[in-house]
């Protein structure tokens, strides 16, 4: 099966209990996807500018997947967060400002400037940090999955890859592995349609979700762009994973609305394509919807963009205050000289609220859900 075209993709395979998100959650989500677009924004513009070594990645139109995703977990959950998952780090706790300093190579970037580029995870917030080949990070989930089965925790680990990583060894061995040995792991595909510049179509004869029962686990699909889809579907799979039901694929269908990086013109997508997933962006959908079914103010839903954008301009700033790395730091942090267990990130989920003890990236946050 292959879908090309934003008409052919599914609503949400999950139905979504409404009492699930209140409203404070529903403000969140829109706030974590609009940070999300909003620091990309200025962290293509700083590359433009050439503060931003080597080149750059994002993931514009696909702001609704990491989001909901990441808001369906726990705090002791775990994540393998990728290079376009942002929103799962601004979820989790990581700040706009930590994540433009590390795209400058700065000390107040995550990696303390050892990276110019994407490959971080706050350790300190249970974050695994990614390496390039991605269906790599599969594995990685994998093994926490298997270490919190062994200790009998209610706890879940989570992944991200795109539908190219289906097509190597790696993902196969991932998800053999996970469906054989019923592991509390819940992988997220982003199908957004081209591995670099291959399509779809190119890309395999059957499409992922429906090769998950081959593994012996369940493949549901869903609207990628629908931030309430994702949640609900990976809220089922973490809930299942959790109670020991094993893993599931959760194929979430979107559009790469941007190259692979900077670099990459996108010479190679259809035009009418692009236009097509652009009317279904997941912002502008989701906003309009606040509004046209959930009670929302057209006038709130400004705020929470306008609030979005003086947060992210003001992280810049610091970011950018943040100095470059004295060359002799360049040998620290090579080896682990102590062992230290990976720490528990925020979950602003209001289903989470008692378990959380780290406060939100943003306080606007607080002071619209009261």
């Amino acid at each position: 099966m292959t879908l090309s075209d934003a008409s052919a993709v599914m609503g949400a395979a999950v139905p979504l209990d409404p009492a699930l998100l209140t409203r404070g959650d529903r403000a969140g989500l829109l706030t974590y996807m609009t940070m999300m677009r909003t620091a990309e924004e200025r962290a293509l513009s700083l590359y433009k500018q050439g503060k931003v070594p080597g080149s750059f990645y994002d993931g514009r139109g696909q702001e609704a997947i990491s989001v909901g995703s990441a808001f369906a977990l726990a705090p002791r959950d775990r994540l393998c967060i990728l290079h376009r998952d942002l929103g799962a780090h601004f979820v989790r706790g990581v700040t706009p400002d930590r994540y433009l300093a590390n795209y400058m190579g700065r000390t107040g970037g995550v990696t303390g400037g050892k990276d110019g580029n994407l490959h971080f995870g706050d350790r300190d917030l249970g974050c695994v940090g990614m390496v390039s080949m991605l269906p790599d990070m599969a594995l990685v989930a994998n093994g926490m999955a298997l270490a919190m089965k062994m200790r009998g925790e209610d706890r879940v680990a989570l992944t991200f890859f795109g539908e190219g990583s289906t097509a190597n060894g790696q993902w196969h061995e991932a998800m053999n592995f996970a469906g054989v040995q019923r592991l509390p792991v819940v992988f997220v595909l982003e199908n957004n349609r081209f591995a670099y510049s291959t399509p779809n179509e190119l890309e395999f004869a059957a499409d992922p979700v429906e090769r998950a029962e081959g593994y012996g686990l369940p493949g549901v699909e869903v609207d990628g762009n629908d931030v309430e889809a994702v949640f609900a579907a990976v809220h089922a799979a973490v809930e299942r994973a959790r109670h020991g039901g094993g893993p599931t694929l959760v194929e979430c269908q979107t559009m790469r609305m941007h190259g692979h990086g900077a670099h990459d013109d996108m010479g190679y997508v259809p035009p009418d394509l692009l236009a097509e997933w652009e009317a279904r962006d997941p912002i502008g959908s989701y906003a309009s919807r606040l509004v046209e079914d959930f009670g929302f103010a057209a006038e709130e839903v400004e705020r929470i963009g306008e609030e979005v954008r003086v947060y992210v301009g003001e992280c810049a700033e610091r970011a950018l205050a943040s100095p470059l790395p004295e060359p002799s730091s360049a040998l620290e942090g090579v080896f682990a000289d102590r062992w230290e267990p990976l720490g528990d990130g925020v979950a602003p989920w209001s289903g989470w609220a008692e378990e959380s003890d780290r406060p939100t990236i943003d306080p606007t946050l607080e002071r619209r859900a009261a």
